[in-house]
């Protein structure tokens, strides 16, 4: 029998494979968590889960259960925001989730149980956890970004957002009432929950990035600009609209020559109608991002809303590419002082950067040189995640590491 002790981990997303944001930062907690003790994971399930993801999972835990979201998540997202309650509850509510944490924690005695957002914060208020060391892991300010989201839309969606993100905030306010731990990827997200709850146990946890798998690759040909990210979220399909219908036209006349690729994962139709624009290619899905960056001149981040630390940035400065991206997606990122990322807001700004690095291969590999290092630096996923395991060994529920 296993020495280690049982920890329960309830994540909104199947944590493989790590091929996108919230994705990525479960995976790296679940293999950081396996180290430490036997992890029981119970997921929400939005997707086929393939044999690989299955295989990786089992043989990562002691136990594992998925419970699909089924069809209708979005409209219980809608009908628990018109009874009172926020979007996000509604969409990840399950009951037959709740009963399966239930029924393990009536048979398990649990150390700790962690949960991968502020959405399934609920699933630890049971009864058989009342013992355990809970911790939320709320990544960002969610609150933030609806407010966000109403300063910039006119009415009737102002309204909702406006109430969404006050609901939100709330909601909030009662996890770290109750919550042993918080946690926030970044300074910057801390204070801010800080500020809003007045509470103590919120700390700092940033996410890091597999170095390895995003090394720079050989010095080829490299041509126009890249976008990653999910092309069916609100952040992102705002930001990549935003800059090839305001940026774009006045890049091209700049250097009539020059690209765009878009890429990732479900481009709505919003994003698929870019592909019409002059010198931008909707790409989509691929199975691997890496060649798009080996060839990629220039990565963007053009986004106007953004909460947390950005993977996508991450990921392009640790593949040794130079990166220009808003304020707000470089705000948790800069706390450092010496952050090899430009940053744009306005047009112009924008203009005159992207043209600069395309124009001069030197400085471009510069700061991409710059860009590795601070990678290596600040976000190596042991070194990031180090501070979990010191807040639980600190409580005398988990151990040190022990060899894989």
């Amino acid at each position: 029998m296993s020495h280690l002790p049982d920890l329960l981990l309830v994540t909104h997303r199947v944590p493989f494979p790590p091929d996108r944001g919230d994705r990525v930062r479960t995976f790296h907690l679940l293999r950081f968590l396996a180290r430490r003790a036997r992890v029981h994971l119970a997921s929400l399930v939005d997707e086929p889960v393939s044999d690989d993801t299955v295989k990786f999972l089992s043989g990562a835990c002691a136990r594992v259960h998925g419970v699909p979201l089924g069809r209708m998540h979005s409209m219980r997202g809608l009908r628990s925001f018109l009874l009172g309650g926020t979007i996000s509850e509604g969409v990840f509510r399950s009951k037959r989730f709740a009963k399966q944490i239930e029924e393990w924690t009536s048979q398990t005695r649990f150390s700790a149980a962690v949960a991968s957002s502020a959405s399934m914060a609920r699933y630890l208020r049971v009864p058989g956890l009342r013992q355990a060391t809970k911790i939320v892991d709320m990544v960002d300010v969610d609150s933030e970004k609806w407010f966000d989201f109403a300063a910039a839309s006119g009415q009737p969606k102002k309204w909702v957002y406006q109430t969404e993100a006050r609901r939100l905030r709330r909601r909030e306010k009662a996890i770290c009432s109750w919550a042993d731990v918080v946690t926030l990827v970044s300074d910057h997200e801390a204070a801010v929950m800080r500020e809003v709850t007045g509470t103590d146990n919120i700390h700092t946890v940033t996410s890091g990035v597999d170095l390895r798998y995003y090394a720079p690759g050989r010095h080829g040909p490299e041509a126009g600009c890249l976008f990653v990210g999910a092309l069916n979220t609100l952040p992102n399909v705002d930001a990549i609209t935003w800059f090839a219908h305001t940026v774009w036209p006045h890049l091209r006349h700049r250097r009539p020559e020059a690209r765009l690729r878009v890429v990732g994962r479900r481009p709505v139709a919003a994003v698929r109608e870019l592909g019409e624009i002059p010198g931008i290619e909707v790409v989509g899905t691929v199975s691997d991002v890496r060649p798009y960056l080996d060839e990629a001149a220039v990565v963007v981040a053009p986004l106007r809303f953004a909460r947390g630390l950005q993977t996508k940035v991450l990921e392009a400065m640790a593949a040794g590419k130079a990166v220009v991206a808003t304020p707000a997606a470089l705000a948790s990122l800069g706390e450092h002082g010496d952050l090899p990322a430009i940053a744009a807001s306005e047009p112009d700004e924008w203009v005159e950067s992207v043209c600069r690095l395309l124009e001069s291969q030197s400085e471009r590999r510069h700061l991409g040189q710059a860009g590795r290092r601070y990678a290596e630096q600040h976000h190596n996923w042991d070194n990031c995640l180090e501070p979990l395991g010191h807040l639980l060994r600190k409580r005398d529920q988990l151990p040190v590491a022990v060899p894989v």
